[in-house]
């Protein structure tokens, strides 16, 4: 029997978990450890740990629960902040590049599958298919295209495993070509950046500033979140499946999607001041501790052959962005956010937009922002591709 076994006392060891994963991410001696295994990889790998040693169990009621109402309310919390007239302002050659990218990790999975399916297991599509939401976008959309599409608890440990190790050995390199971004340039016959001066607007922007979290504020965004979650989740009860991609629960994130993006155009993105994404992030990495407290830790035995296939399918996406980039002229400064937007996120893209522009951040976040928009999406798409794929 486990050690832990009432499902609110499993949810206080997971918060605590979590908690104390930032607490030592905040320590100076702890710096280093966290850039190489980033945060999102604790919070799964230690709640697996944890059933492994016995203290937590592989089934409770409380890991059903936190994906059916947790979920839909991060996905609005998440997307309610999103300024898209911004993104609308980026040009045609930065949301050039952007959708490139996208398109090349919506192939790169797919030829990657049709190259190695032979080698995987019957469900390697759900895998990659969640990996592919993570590609566009960053964390948050792998959990919600995974659970959304039944991802097994062990697979998706395997993918955060060639997430992190596939993905940010990818971000070194994108970094490291930023050396030789004026020869790639003149190379690529770029005349001018397009951005430069929606940075500086973006910068000083409303959407950058930020308030002090009051207690209406706070009930506003669980209103917001867990009511018009719950809202989506019985009106995706009465959607037809569509396959085994876009199931009922699909349903419900695509409409929960559609909702956030809605409130960003009103007054209730103002919440984002206030850190309404932040409390998206909290119930998403309560989720994600869930499902690693359901894995096996045997499974990652799976990983050594996808990680080959991760570094294919990397391969693809940086030959199709590439092209396109140099077709559209574009410099590589857009390339490389544009890379790093989809593949690591809102989280690394300011990172890598820093490095090869200073100022150019807040650019590199938009398009982390629009990545995450666009990763739900493509992210269904790439897994319904490759469930067609696993079939031949």
């Amino acid at each position: 029997m486990p050690l832990i076994n009432d499902p609110t006392a499993i949810l206080v060891y997971l918060i605590s978990l979590i908690g104390l994963i930032y607490f030592i991410k905040q320590q100076p001696w702890a710096s280093k450890v966290f850039d190489i295994i980033p945060p999102v990889i604790w919070v799964y790998f230690l709640p697996m740990i944890s059933t492994t040693l016995g203290i937590t169990p592989e089934q409770s009621d409380l890991y059903s629960w936190v994906k059916t109402y947790l979920l839909p309310a991060a996905v609005v919390l998440l997307l309610l902040s999103a300024d898209v007239k911004a993104i609308s302002k980026l040009g045609p050659k930065a949301l050039g590049t952007m959708l490139a990218g996208t398109i090349g990790i919506v192939l790169g999975g797919v030829i990657s599958l049709a190259i190695f399916g032979a080698w995987l297991p019957e469900d390697a599509w759900q895998g990659m298919g969640a990996l592919s939401g993570s590609w566009i976008g960053g964390s948050s959309n792998m959990v919600a295209v995974g659970t959304s599409i039944g991802v097994r608890d062990e697979l998706f440990g395997v993918m955060i495993i060639v997430d992190t190790v596939v993905g940010y050995g990818w971000m070194g390199i994108v970094i490291f070509i930023s050396a030789f971004q004026t020869r790639l340039d003149k190379w690529n016959k770029v005349t001018s950046s397009p951005v430069g001066e929606l940075s500086d607007h973006l910068a000083n922007s409303d959407h950058q500033k930020k308030e002090v979290l009051t207690f209406p504020g706070l009930i506003y965004m669980l209103v917001i979140g867990i009511g018009l979650g719950y809202m989506c989740l019985i009106a995706g009860e009465y959607l037809p499946d569509l396959g085994k991609v876009v199931t009922s629960f699909g349903w419900t994130v695509i409409l929960v999607s559609i909702v956030g993006l809605g409130l960003s155009f009103t007054p209730v993105a103002k919440l984002e001041k206030q850190g309404a994404s932040h409390l998206g992030n909290i119930f998403l990495y309560i989720l994600l501790a869930t499902i690693g407290a359901k894995a096996d830790l045997r499974s990652i035995t799976e990983a050594p052959m996808f990680l080959m296939v991760g570094v294919v399918w990397i391969a693809i996406h940086a030959t199709v962005l590439f092209s396109v980039g140099r077709l559209l002229k574009a410099p590589m400064f857009l390339i490389a956010t544009s890379s790093q937007a989809n593949i690591g996120g809102v989280v690394s893209a300011p990172i890598v937009a820093s490095v090869y522009q200073k100022g150019m951040a807040p650019v590199g976040l938009l398009m982390g922002v629009l990545g995450n928009i666009l990763g739900l999406y493509f992210g269904f798409l790439t897994a319904q591709l490759m469930e067609w794929v696993s079939r031949l």
